[in-house]
């Protein structure tokens, strides 16, 4: 019986190219799906950082800080709802004159406080030797000015425990700041503040004592850094009255002292007449 012979293997070479096609061309058709399909509330982020970065955001921001690696988040304002246009009135209130007058106003502090916002954080990224001391400072613009919050966290803390001698990273964290604050003309006001705590405070030197002296503490370091003690507008300790998270008031992050850059009108010309 004669042996069949063994079917050759160059007679359909073609099938394995026009595959690779084939599955190069489903690749490429699922790459322009996906990038079809964008994120809009990533892509407003994105877009609002960049605004702040360059010093052009226009409008004052309510939330959106910066999430730093091992510390909660406060849950913030995220959306204003808009009034319909049905609703709206071609005959503006005397409030809604004031407010577009003073809106005005705050628009050139508006672009300030963005870029001494970005400065700052960039002065924090320059410090390499302190980069993780850095990830304990939060900046953040509110409608009231721009808040600097100085946090302990857990086994790393800003002061020695009880103390209101900050350790000298810190001090060094402080005059880095201190830098762009002086660049500012507004005033600022400083509050220590304490997590609750469990033990019983220290006879005649408790959370209010401790949190006001860790305040002053820090308006010494500024002064001495050239900030002119005209510029500070209050100096206070509140104990562990206000919480930066109240849903754990024995949480580190609650120990901190807070730097506020006052947001302010422009003082009127005594000769000025309307």
């Amino acid at each position: 019986m004669a042996r069949r012979k063994d079917a050759g293997h160059g007679g359909h070479g073609w099938f394995v190219t026009f595959a690779d096609l084939m599955g190069l061309m489903m690749s490429f058709f699922v790459m322009l799906t996906a990038f079809s399909t964008q994120d809009k509330q990533k892509l407003q982020i994105v877009a609002g950082s960049m605004r702040d970065a360059f010093g052009v955001q226009t409008q004052a921001r309510y939330s959106s800080i910066v999430e730093v690696d091992g510390l909660p988040t406060r849950p913030k304002l995220k959306h204003v709802a808009n009034i319909p246009p049905e609703q709206a009135s071609q005959t503006p209130t005397p409030d809604e004159n004031g407010r577009e007058r003073d809106n005005s106003v705050k628009l050139p502090d508006d672009k300030a406080f963005a870029r001494a916002a970005a400065s700052l954080r960039q002065a924090l990224q320059s410090l390499p030797e302190l980069s993780e001391l850095a990830k304990q400072v939060m900046v953040e613009e509110t409608p009231l000015g721009l808040n600097i919050e100085i946090v302990d966290q857990d086994g790393r803390s800003m002061f020695p425990e009880g103390s209101k001698e900050p350790f000298d990273r810190t001090r060094r964290l402080i005059e880095k700041l201190a830098g762009t604050l002086k660049t500012m003309s507004n005033r600022i006001s400083i509050t220590g503040h304490t997590s609750a705590s469990r033990v019983p405070p220290q006879p005649g030197y408790g959370p209010w004592e401790l949190s006001a002296d860790r305040a002053n503490a820090v308006r010494q370091i500024l002064e001495d850094q050239g900030i002119t003690s005209s510029r500070l507008y209050m100096v206070a300790g509140k104990a562990d009255t206000q919480p930066l998270f109240p849903d754990d008031p024995y949480i580190a992050a609650n120990r901190r002292v807070t730097i506020s850059v006052i947001r302010e009108e422009p003082a009127i010309p005594v000769n000025f007449k309307p």
